[in-house]
């Protein structure tokens, strides 16, 4: 009798780690205050927006805009949408955002809101 007991709560704990790992997500995303050499170098000042793809390891996000910028982040099956939102905005390119963003593996889409419209990436490079 105790061995069975002893196996169902080895089977319980077991089960217990592994749905605690699939509902544990990676999904992080933060400004960077000191921006790696190899990222700053990458960065073209013409651009509003830039991803550099580091792999499975995530990827840096960089937002050049006028005024404050406030964020937000939601993943949602294989998509993260990232959201900025921007204020006292006069157009043109001002101050340098650099983000990093790690997601997990199934989410491969990476979808992008400034101030509630759509945006594109003017470049997508490799690091």
């Amino acid at each position: 009798m105790r061995k069975i007991v002893g196996f169902a709560i080895l089977v319980l704990s077991i089960l217990t780690a592994c749905s605690s790992s699939k509902d544990s997500s990676s999904l992080s995303f933060s400004k960077i205050k000191n921006v790696p050499d190899n990222v700053q170098d990458k960065i073209e000042p013409e651009y509003t927006l830039q991803l550099m793809d580091e792999g499975e390891k995530g990827s840096y996000i960089v937002f050049q805009s006028n005024g404050e910028v406030e964020t937000d982040v939601e993943a949602k099956d294989d998509t993260v949408t990232i959201k900025f939102s921007t204020s006292d905005s006069k157009g043109g390119h001002g101050e340098q955002h650099v983000y990093y963003l790690t997601r997990d593996q199934e989410q491969d889409v990476i979808h992008v809101l400034v101030d509630g419209e759509p945006a594109v990436f003017d470049s997508v490079t490799g690091l």
